[in-house]
């Protein structure tokens, strides 16, 4: 695909970045037109950015407010990383928004900070705007605006925030409190900071909050923060904590780069996605507080891979704007806190802005992402993840057996973009309302004489090392009051996944098991055959699972429109076992998700499997046409 010409990009570099071609003049490019293409939407004192689009539960004020906030970190960076040689209009919009939006008298006031307000978000953000930008905002503000703006940010002292993430706005709030010699609570800012030990599970992975909470959140938020507030405190002043901090920020990064697919694209899983260059947020704050292990070429070359990935897919698009969604506007995929100027957390993603133009960062040679230089294979033990790149079509592929998004205990719900067993990084889950409602897709489920399909709730990790990761969750089903627990364990191969479950269901149930959604901007070739299936996008992707044991051959396409992000026609090939006969069962599927050609009878016939189940303990043996043997 080509770069998208209405965003007036330079001409790319191949010799400085020979896998993407951009340097800083094209992040510093990107950013300048998201903040022009902002100004229409302004109110007359710059204090609020009313974009079109839904607007979020919040309500249209808070959404202004976010629209401030989010673009004004963007412009932070923008303006700091150039030492203030900037449009002095950019400077002067967000000053006069500042001044305005903290005038309690004014038509265009921000909302003041309440107990888990939305405004507590935003109220990071500013903070941190102001701390990177102070020569050339901060200072050279009048006594009565800074003023204004301590007692604006004086609601967080003391106040009561969402047990999660949530914990970290105030802690970076309160620290710019204290750098402007304004009162504020040493505690909050400590027990904010001491909350977030009890989510730290080893390897540079936090839960955001209790439970299993693992997704994009650990690098652009539980990582980020904690740094950006060691840079507000100073030398000497954090503690000693920010070394802790940057330990393990180095920790997650020494796999991180493995999220990414060669086409720049990160896996899509977890919540929050329309941030999208966010993604990048942790590697550059490695870069900034000198913790990375990956090389200078290889931070740039993610990146900007993941920039260019979204620019080549139309984002921003032709107004300049960020829409709701993963590339165009695609509500299903967003959550109902997001409004219009949400997206602009992807303002984290341009963080590397702030190193000089004459870091390694920017002046040595881009290299290669891991999945561009050999297939991969990555096991992920805290948040329960094996992840597999194949370097021939550069996807990586998620297998999930650890993260669910739900309390430890009490009532637990679904979420598509986590109660699945796998993800990629050229795949979405089916998200909307009547396909989650069916969620065939990456789901193995028994299905009720009524036509419920059971969920995958709660999940229970049991091992995750080398190419094998297991999990138990518990299926339920109208009716029964007991649930029926069904064990599944993953072994990777190649582009493929041996998945394995064991399980007990009610006599008449009906199994099913589905493989990856794909999807494309018209209907999908499909084609099925007694124990395979397989859909084809136009560009060469194949989905496909293969019946190895315990499966009837007959077989289907679950077919969708409008319910993925990769595109409006979708499709999901699924096995299935109609009128299982009660009791225990095993079942085991091949998945394949590639870019390569993917003959499903080839692989019905030469690739074997052995089941032997004593009563006790199930033993799954498989063997490929190479002679490669898995045991499950």
């Amino acid at each position: 695909m080509a770069v998208a010409p209405h965003l007036f990009l330079p001409p790319g570099d191949r010799v400085l970045s020979p896998f993407t071609g951009w340097s800083r003049a094209h992040w510093e490019a990107l950013a300048d037109r998201q903040l022009e293409a902002l100004v229409p939407y302004a109110t007359p004192r710059f204090a609020q950015y009313r974009l079109p689009g839904r607007a979020s539960w919040s309500g249209v004020v808070s959404d202004g407010l976010e629209g401030y906030a989010r673009s004004f970190l963007l412009a932070s960076f923008r303006i700091a990383g150039a030492g203030g040689e900037v449009d002095p209009r950019l400077v002067e919009r967000y000053a006069r928004g500042l001044a305005a939006g903290t005038d309690r008298g004014s038509r265009e006031a921000w909302p003041e900070l309440t107990d888990r307000s939305q405004q507590m978000v935003e109220a990071a953000s500013i903070a941190i705007g102001l701390h990177e930008t102070r020569p050339w905002i901060w200072d050279t503000l009048g006594a009565r605006v800074q003023e204004r703006v301590v007692d604006w940010f004086s609601g967080f002292v003391g106040a009561q925030t969402w047990d999660n993430n949530w914990r970290l706005f105030q802690v970076v709030s309160e620290q710019f409190l204290a750098s402007v010699g304004a009162p504020y609570r040493k505690s909050d800012i400590e027990g904010g900071l001491d909350r977030i030990e009890d989510w730290y599970h080893g390897d540079g992975w936090y839960s955001d909050g209790d439970g299993r909470n693992y997704d994009y959140y650990n690098g652009w938020a539980m990582h980020l923060y904690p740094l950006l507030w060691a840079r507000m405190a100073g030398p000497g002043g954090d503690g000693g904590r920010a070394e802790v901090y940057r330990e393990r920020l180095g920790r997650f990064l020494a796999t991180y780069p493995h999220f990414f697919g060669g086409d720049g694209a990160p896996v899509h899983q977890g919540r929050s996605l329309t941030y999208r260059f966010a993604a990048a947020a942790p590697v550059w704050m490695g870069a900034l507080a000198n913790c990375t292990p990956l090389a200078a070429g290889l931070t740039r070359r993610l990146a900007s891979g993941t920039a260019r990935h979204f620019v080549e897919h139309g984002v921003p698009d032709e107004r300049g704007l960020l829409p709701l969604g993963w590339y165009g506007t695609f509500l299903p995929a967003t959550q109902a806190y997001s409004g219009p100027a949400s997206p602009y957390w992807a303002s984290k993603g341009f963080l590397g802005l702030l190193l000089p133009a004459g870091h390694p960062v920017w002046t040595e040679r881009e290299l290669p992402l891991p999945v561009e230089e050999s297939d991969q294979y990555t096991a992920l033990p805290a948040p329960g993840w094996l992840l597999h790149g194949t370097r021939h079509d550069g996807i990586v592929r998620l297998v999930n057996h650890g993260s669910d998004h739900n309390p430890l205990e009490g009532p637990a719900q679904d979420d598509p973009h986590y109660a699945k067993f796998g993800y990629s990084t050229a795949t979405a889950p089916e998200t909307a309302p009547r396909a989650w409602e069916r969620t065939v897709d990456g789901h193995l489920a028994l299905i009720a004489a009524d036509g419920t399909p059971s969920r995958r709730l709660r999940i229970h990790p049991l091992r995750c090392e080398g190419r094998l990761a297991s999990s138990r969750h518990d299926a339920r089903l109208p009716g029964h009051d007991d649930p029926f627990p069904v064990v599944t364990t993953s072994a990777l191969y190649g582009p493929w996944e041996i998945r394995a479950h064991r399980l007990r269901a009610p006599e008449g149930t009906t199994v099913r098991e589905g493989g990856h959604a794909v999807a494309d901007g018209t209907p999908l070739h499909a084609e099925s055959g007694p124990g395979w299936a397989l859909a084809l996008t136009s560009a060469g992707l194949t989905s496909a699972v293969v019946a190895l044991h315990g499966w009837h051959e007959e077989t289907g396409i679950a077919r969708e429109v409008a319910a993925n992000a990769y595109g409006p026609h979708s499709a999901t090939p699924f096995l299935t076992l109609p009128q299982h006969p009660g009791g225990p069962s095993v079942h085991v599927t091949l998945v394949a998700l590639s870019r390569d050609t993917v003959d499903p009878r080839a692989l019905r016939t030469s690739v074997t499997c052995a089941v032997d189940d004593d009563g006790v303990r199930v033993r799954v043996r498989v063997r490929f046409p190479d002679g490669t043997e898995l045991e499950l």
